[in-house]
């Protein structure tokens, strides 16, 4: 995996999981592969997001692990050094792209408008992350900008579900979507890794 077009085609779903127990990185990344699912964004929104990368890495080698909610410069840097192979921002500064770029590994930065992704496509990036999908326009507004901006592919996060996952993931300028649905807070809680995997078969054989 050398680029950002490649974390797209990973898996037709990207679990993005904010955990707060370390302890839950290893089974629920052996779960995931169990059901077909490649990739998994551990955010780093608590304090469990590097170690769980680096145990993911670690013990689960053929699972790529993605770090998300890279929003501050330094995060980059500490999420590889972590394990992860590829970064997601939820949106995009100068200083911030300066900085994942810097850190050589894929990423997908963040746009949720036309003149984002422009600004994007001008710093070289052809795969990105749209976010917030559905309250910045979800299918409706990947569609209508696929005519103008034909070179650029997304992925989707923000409000998918696992009904409307279908209608994104059949737009030629979607190569995956994001996902929470994959390993909720319940499930994470009660250790219910056979439900992880059966939602993670079932968002397998979405593509």
């Amino acid at each position: 995996m050398n680029t950002a077009a490649d974390v797209l085609e990973l898996s037709p779903v990207v679990p993005v999981v904010a955990l707060d127990d370390v302890a839950h990185a290893v089974p629920l990344a052996e779960a995931l592969l169990r059901g077909g699912i490649r990739t998994i964004e551990v955010t780093l929104r608590t304090p469990a997001g590097l170690p769980a990368i680096e145990r993911i890495a670690a013990e689960v080698p053929e699972m790529v692990a993605g770090a998300g909610t890279i929003t501050e410069p330094g995060q980059a840097r500490r999420a590889v050094d972590a394990g992860a192979r590829y970064l997601v921002t939820p949106g995009t500064t100068d200083r911030l792209l300066d900085d994942v770029e810097a850190a050589g590994v894929p990423f997908l930065a963040g746009a949720g408008t036309v003149s984002e992704a422009m600004r994007l496509a001008e710093r070289g990036a052809t795969a990105m992350k749209f976010f917030p999908a559905e309250p910045s326009g979800g299918v409706a507004f990947l569609k209508a900008i696929a005519g103008p901006l034909p070179e650029l592919r997304f992925c989707p996060t923000g409000g998918i579900s696992p009904r409307t996952a279908p209608d994104y993931l059949a737009l030629p300028n979607v190569g995956c979507v994001g996902g929470s649905w994959l390993a909720p807070a319940s499930l994470l809680a009660a250790g219910d890794w056979a439900k992880v995997e059966e939602l993670a078969r079932e968002a397998a054989a979405l593509r």
